[in-house]
């Protein structure tokens, strides 16, 4: 019997708060300063807030790492698996995003780390983003899930990626796009902004909802003031810069920020 993600499950039967830990950059990047260790310690200690402030489930992502490229050294997939394995000593569930589309590299690191999900670049479709031309990567990526055994491993696309033209599929809709990554097997959907920090709209998540049957997650700018916005069309939500000081994803959590996210999310999920 295939096994199957406890991500999965968990969007099937309540709704999920996720935060986000943005590595420190890792080893090889420009702006890379700290240690293995010190990375991995820096990671946990940001787990350790959301675990805090009641969140049970965190996405692992390489945010700090600018400017991004195509793919991700050996190194970073070292990096990155010890601080999810780390994590996961919390008793916290975990995703994992590797920038830019290292969607196997990604996959790598939660099989071998005890992460339940990845967050992917590039799934359906072609598109140009501020890395370069992205091919649709669904066929390679479920096929390397299946041969290294990962298939507890949710695969959750981004539907039209951020940072990125999408001019090339002008003709294609964001509805189109998730039937056609469902079509292609993608465990959850996700419906983002134009680029990080900027809210998705509302009606992308209403269409999205209308074309799938899959789970869908709201992937850029929740806060407080518009998470009930999204509540009725959405399974989860990722919450990253509005949690960190100045609402700017670079910046250290503000424990009172993070608070109120999920004070609000609480509030959603008793009333429903």
């Amino acid at each position: 019997m295939v096994a199957r993600s406890p991500f999965l499950d968990s969007l099937q039967t309540d709704k999920q708060l996720v935060g986000m830990v943005h590595l420190q950059a890792l080893p090889g990047t420009p702006r890379a300063a700290l240690s293995p260790a010190e990375i991995v310690a820096t990671a946990l200690a940001e787990a350790e807030v959301h675990k805090a402030a009641g969140i049970d489930t965190v996405l692992v992502e390489n945010m700090h790492d600018v400017p991004y490229r195509k793919g991700v050294g050996p190194e970073a997939v070292a990096v990155a698996a010890l601080a999810v394995a780390e994590i996961r000593r919390l008793g916290l569930a975990c995703g994992v995003q590797l920038l830019a589309g290292a969607n196997q590299e990604a996959v790598a690191v939660a099989h071998a780390a005890g992460a339940s999900f990845v967050r992917v670049e590039g799934f359906v479709y072609g598109q140009v983003s501020d890395e370069g031309y992205f091919d649709a990567c669904a066929g390679d990526l479920l096929r390397y899930r299946r041969q290294i055994g990962a298939e507890a491993v949710a695969i959750c696309p981004d539907i039209k990626k951020k940072h990125a033209s999408h001019a090339i599929t002008a003709d294609v809709g964001i509805a189109e796009t998730a039937r056609t990554a469902q079509f292609f097997l993608a465990d959850a959907l996700i419906v983002t902004g134009s680029a990080t920090g900027v809210p998705a709209a509302v009606a992308d998540a209403k269409a999205v909802r209308e074309a799938t049957d899959r789970p869908i997650l709201i992937g850029s700018g929740i806060t407080p003031e518009n998470l009930a916005e999204y509540w009725p069309y959405a399974d989860g939500f990722i919450v990253g810069s509005y949690i960190k000081e100045d609402g700017h994803w670079a910046n250290p959590i503000c424990p009172a920020r993070l608070s109120r996210v999920v004070a609000e999310f609480r509030r959603l999920a008793a009333s429903q």
